[in-house]
C-alpha cells in the first residue's frame, strides 16, 4: 500500500463532512478536512440552515406575532424592527456554533487545513492555502462534501442589494418595505413568511401552478391562507421575463405583461452542487449539469474509494441527512458495519407557521390506491394550544384500516418540527394507531394531539366496521 499522508481526507466542513470526518477519527483513522477559514461548518452554518432558523426566532421574537390571538392583532414587542436587530441573535448563534464545529474537530485530532481543495490525481489533493501556500496531501478515501451554492439565472444582474439570493438575504441593509420573491420551494416560502411577519409586503412568483408540492395539500392550503393574513400576493403559473433595478428600488416583468414593483428581489430558484473549482476530471470524475455528484447506496463515486456526501449529491439536500450520509460513508471506507438509512426521514420546512411531515400524503397514497383513514387534531381543542395561542395548528394521521399502522404524519404549527418525531417512532417501529390510543401523554402538551387525532381515528375506522357487518349481517 503507499504511504498516504492520511486515511481520510473530507473537502467541505458543513453538516456531512464533519460527521465523515469525526466517524473516521473515532475509527482510529488520521484525518484531515479542508475548508475556507470563513465557511467551517459549512453552508449550512453561515447562509443555510443555522442563520435562517436562527433569524426565523429572532422574527417571531421580536414582532410578538404568535402571540397576536391572546394580546391583539396590534401587539409587537419593538416597534421599529432594525436589521440589527435580527443579525445580533443570528451572529451569536453562528459564531457559537462556529467555535463548537472547531472544538469538536480538535478534540478528535482531526487535521484542518484552511484554504480550497482540488484534485491533482485520484488520490492527491493540492490545498490552496489563505497564506497563498499551496501543498499537495495524499489519502487513501477521499470524501467530497462540498456542498451548493444558489443558482442564478445568467439573464438577471446580481448586486446582492436590491436583486439578491438567498446567501445575500442575510446581509439586508435594512428590512425592506415591500419584496419579491421568485420560487416557491422551501427557502423562498421561509423568508417569504419571515419578511411578511416583519411587515413587508411580499409578492411570491411561481412559475408552477402551486407551492410545496410534496406537502399535504391541506397543509399548504392553511399555510397560503395564512401568509395572504400577512398580505403575501401569490403569483402562480407566471414566469419572470426581466428585472430591472431603478434608483428606488426594482421593476419585475413578467411573461404574462404584469410588472410588479419591489424594493427588492430575492430569487430561490434552486441550488448548484459546489464542484467547479475541484477539478474532478483528474480524480477520473465528472459532475452532472446541475453539479452534482453521482454515488451508489454507500455513496461511493464512480472512483470507489471517493465518497461524496450531503447537497452535493442533490435530494434531499438536508443538514439531518447529511449528517447520517458523512458517518454512513466513513463507515463503510473504514470497513466499519453500518446500518441502513431508515426510509422514514421527517421532512420539516420552517415557514411560519412550521410544516413537517413523514411518510406518504393522502394524494400518494390515493395515486398508490393504498386505502387510508384520516385522523385530525387541532391545537384550538388542546389546553395548551389555548395556552400558546396558537389556534391554527393541527396534526393529522393517516392509518391504515387494514392492519391499523400510521401511514403518514402530517404536522402545521408551533412545534410541528419537534411533534413531528413522535409519529416517526411509532412508524419506524411498526406501531399502530390503538397504541396512541393507550399512550398517556404529559398534560398540557401539543403532543397530547396524538391521542386526539388517534381516536378520532379510530372513531372512523369503527363507523366503517360497524357498517360492514351491517352489510354482511
Amino acid at each position: 500500500m503507499p504511504d498516504f499522508d492520511f486515511d481520510m481526507l473530507v473537502i467541505g466542513s458543513g453538516p456531512g463532512g464533519q460527521k465523515a470526518a469525526i466517524a473516521a477519527a473515532k475509527l482510529g483513522r488520521r484525518v484531515a478536512v479542508v475548508d475556507r477559514p470563513d465557511m467551517v461548518g459549512g453552508v449550512s452554518l453561515h447562509t443555510g440552515t443555522i442563520p435562517s432558523k436562527t433569524l426565523r426566532e429572532a422574527v417571531l421574537y421580536l414582532t410578538g406575532l404568535t402571540q397576536r390571538d391572546l394580546y391583539g392583532q396590534s401587539y409587537r414587542l419593538k416597534e421599529d424592527i432594525t436589521v440589527a436587530d435580527l443579525t445580533a441573535r443570528t451572529r451569536h448563534v453562528v459564531g457559537r456554533e462556529v467555535d463548537v464545529v472547531r472544538s469538536e474537530l480538535a478534540r478528535n485530532h482531526v487535521t484542518v487545513y484552511s484554504g480550497t481543495a482540488r484534485f491533482t490525481g485520484p488520490h492527491t489533493v493540492a490545498v490552496s492555502e489563505v497564506s497563498g501556500r499551496e501543498r499537495v496531501i495524499g489519502a487513501e478515501h477521499i470524501v467530497i462534501a462540498t456542498g451548493t451554492w444558489p443558482a442564478r439565472p445568467d439573464s438577471v444582474e446580481f448586486d446582492g442589494r436590491t436583486i439578491m439570493d438567498s446567501d445575500n438575504v442575510l446581509s439586508l441593509e435594512r428590512v425592506p418595505r415591500s419584496m419579491l420573491i421568485v420560487g416557491a420551494g422551501v427557502i423562498g416560502m421561509e423568508y417569504a413568511s419571515m419578511f411578511a411577519a416583519l411587515g413587508s409586503k411580499v409578492t411570491v412568483v411561481e412559475k408552477r401552478p402551486g407551492m410545496l408540492d410534496l406537502c399535504d395539500v391541506e397543509i399548504v392550503e392553511s399555510l397560503k391562507y395564512h401568509l395572504r393574513d400577512l398580505a403575501v400576493t401569490f403569483r402562480f403559473g407566471e414566469t419572470v421575463a426581466a428585472v430591472e433595478r431603478h434608483p428606488r428600488g426594482t421593476l419585475t416583468v413578467l411573461e404574462s405583461g404584469k410588472k410588479i414593483p419591489a424594493d427588492t428581489v430575492m430569487y430561490s430558484a434552486g441550488r448548484q452542487g459546489l464542484t467547479d473549482g475541484l477539478d474532478l476530471d483528474r480524480a477520473g470524475l465528472a459532475a452532472d449539469a446541475r453539479g452534482r455528484i453521482g454515488v451508489d447506496e454507500n455513496y461511493r463515486t464512480e472512483v470507489p474509494h471517493i465518497y461524496a456526501v450531503g447537497d452535493v449529491i442533490g435530494f434531499p439536500a438536508l443538514a439531518a441527512t447529511s449528517m447520517e450520509q458523512g458517518r454512513a460513508a466513513a463507515y463503510h471506507a473504514c470497513g466499519e458495519p453500518v446500518g441502513r438509512m431508515h426510509h422514514l426521514q421527517p421532512i420539516g420546512i420552517y415557514t411560519i407557521p412550521e410544516i413537517s411531515f413523514v411518510g406518504r400524503t393522502e394524494d400518494r397514497l390515493t395515486e398508490d390506491r393504498v386505502p387510508f383513514e384520516v385522523g385530525m387534531a387541532r391545537y384550538r381543542e388542546l389546553a395548551r394550544g389555548q395556552i400558546i395561542g396558537d389556534s391554527h395548528g393541527m396534526l393529522k394521521l393517516l392509518v391504515s384500516p387494514v392492519d391499523r399502522t400510521l401511514l403518514g404524519v402530517h404536522c402545521f404549527g408551533s412545534g410541528a418540527t419537534e411533534l413531528i418525531h413522535i409519529g416517526q417512532s411509532v412508524m419506524g417501529c411498526g406501531g399502530t394507531v390503538d397504541y396512541l390510543v393507550d399512550a398517556v401523554f404529559n398534560y398540557p402538551t401539543l403532543a397530547e394531539s396524538y391521542k386526539v387525532a388517534a381516536l378520532d381515528a379510530t372513531n372512523r375506522l369503527r363507523q366503517v366496521d360497524r357498517l360492514d357487518q351491517d352489510g354482511d349481517g
